[in-house]
C-alpha cells in the first residue's frame, strides 16, 4: 500500500519532471526563435517600421493604437488615403512591406484592432465584429476626416470592412473609392475552414493551459496552418513573432464572433467602391472558395489568385499584393 507521503513525493516529483521539461524546452524555443530572427536578412527589421503615432478612443472607452505614414508632400486633397486593417491575432505590423514599397508614394493610416498591438484591451462582450467596424469608423472620422480613402483589409480585417459596409452603405462610392479585401470570408467560415475546425477542440481548454501551450513549437503551427507549403522560412517567423506577441484572450474573446460570421448584408454595398479580392491557393484558414464566392456576390469585384500563397498572402507574395494595391489606386484616382 501506497502511503500518502509517498503518493505526494511520487506526484511532487512528477509535476517537477514535467515543470523541468517545460522550461528546458521555453529555452530551446527562444532559442531557436533567436537563430531564425538572425537568418532573416532583410534590409529594415520587422516591425521596425513606425509612423506619426495617434490614439483614437472607440465608442466604448477602449484607446486604439493609430499610425499615419504622411506621403508625398505633392499629395493633394484628391489624393486617396490608403487605410490598412489587419487580421486576428496580428498587428499593423502585418503590413511591413507594403508599407516600405508605398510610404513614399502614398498617405497610409494602420490601425492595431482592439485588443490586438498596441491597441487598449476590449471586453469580451465588445468582441465582435460590429464594434471592430465602429472602431473603423472612429478612425476614419478622427484621422481621415476628407478625402478619398482606400480600404484594406485581411482576414478579419477585411470582414471588419464587410461589417462596416453592412452598416454604413453610404460611406461606399462616397468616401470609400476603393477597398482590397485579403485571405479573407463573408461566412459559413467555421464549416469550411480546415485551420479553424481544428481549433475549436483547443479553445475548450482553459487559459493557462493555451498560455502555455502556445509558447511550445509555435512555429509549426504557423507553418501548416497560416502560410503556403512553399513560404520562406522568415516569413513563417514574422507571423510566429506577431502571434506569440497576441495575448490568449485574444483568442478566446473572439472566436465567438466566427461562429455565427454573416456580414453578406454588405456585400452590396461594396460594389459601390471599386473592389478587388485576393486569396492564395493553399490558404487553410480562408480557403479559396470564401474568395470566389465573395467575388462574385459583389457587383463589379475583381479576383486575384495567387498561387501557392497562404494564409499570409502580403508577407509571402508581398510584391504581387503591392502591385494589386498600386493598382487599385491607379484606378481610383
Amino acid at each position: 500500500m501506497v502511503r500518502p507521503t509517498q503518493r505526494a513525493a511520487v506526484l511532487a516529483s512528477t509535476a517537477g519532471a514535467f515543470v523541468a521539461a517545460g522550461v528546458a524546452a521555453r529555452v530551446l524555443n527562444t532559442r531557436q526563435r533567436g537563430r531564425r530572427r538572425s537568418r532573416r536578412g532583410e534590409h529594415v527589421e520587422f516591425g521596425s517600421v513606425r509612423g506619426t503615432q495617434h490614439t483614437v478612443t472607440a465608442s466604448d472607452g477602449v484607446a486604439l493604437d493609430v499610425e499615419v505614414d504622411a506621403g508625398p508632400p505633392d499629395a493633394t486633397a484628391d489624393t486617396p488615403t490608403l487605410v490598412f486593417v489587419h487580421g486576428w491575432l496580428c498587428s499593423m505590423d502585418t503590413w511591413h512591406y507594403q508599407r516600405l514599397a508605398l510610404r513614399d508614394e502614398h498617405r497610409m493610416v494602420f490601425m492595431d484592432l482592439r485588443s490586438h498591438g498596441g491597441s487598449g484591451r476590449s471586453k469580451p462582450g465588445a468582441a465582435t465584429f460590429e464594434q471592430l467596424a465602429d472602431d473603423l469608423l472612429h478612425v476614419l472620422d478622427e484621422i481621415v476626416p476628407t478625402g478619398p480613402v482606400v480600404l484594406v483589409g485581411h482576414s478579419m480585417g477585411g470582414i471588419t470592412i464587410q461589417q462596416l459596409a453592412a452598416d454604413h452603405p453610404e460611406l461606399f462610392g462616397g468616401r470609400v473609392v476603393g477597398v482590397a479585401l485579403l485571405s479573407t470570408s463573408s461566412g459559413r467560415l467555421l464549416r469550411g475552414s480546415p485551420g479553424l475546425k481544428r481549433l475549436a477542440p483547443v479553445l475548450r481548454m482553459s487559459g493557462a493551459v493555451l498560455d502555455w501551450g502556445r509558447s511550445f513549437n509555435s512555429y509549426s503551427v504557423i507553418e501548416r496552418w497560416a502560410v503556403g507549403p512553399d513560404a520562406h522560412e522568415r516569413h513563417v517567423d514574422m507571423v510566429d513573432e506577431m502571434i506569440l506577441a497576441t495575448p490568449t484572450h485574444v483568442l478566446l474573446d473572439f472566436y465567438p464572433a466566427f461562429t455565427a460570421l454573416d456580414v453578406t448584408t454588405g456585400l452590396t454595398g461594396l460594389g459601390e467602391a471599386h473592389t478587388v479580392v485576393v486569396c492564395g491557393t493553399k490558404d487553410m484558414l480562408t480557403p479559396l472558395k470564401h474568395s470566389r464566392r465573395l467575388a462574385e456576390a459583389v457587383p463589379g469585384a475583381g479576383l486575384v489568385v495567387v498561387e501557392g500563397a497562404g494564409h499570409m498572402v502580403m508577407l509571402e507574395e508581398h510584391e504581387r499584393v503591392t502591385e494589386v494595391l498600386a493598382e487599385l489606386v491607379e484606378k481610383v484616382r
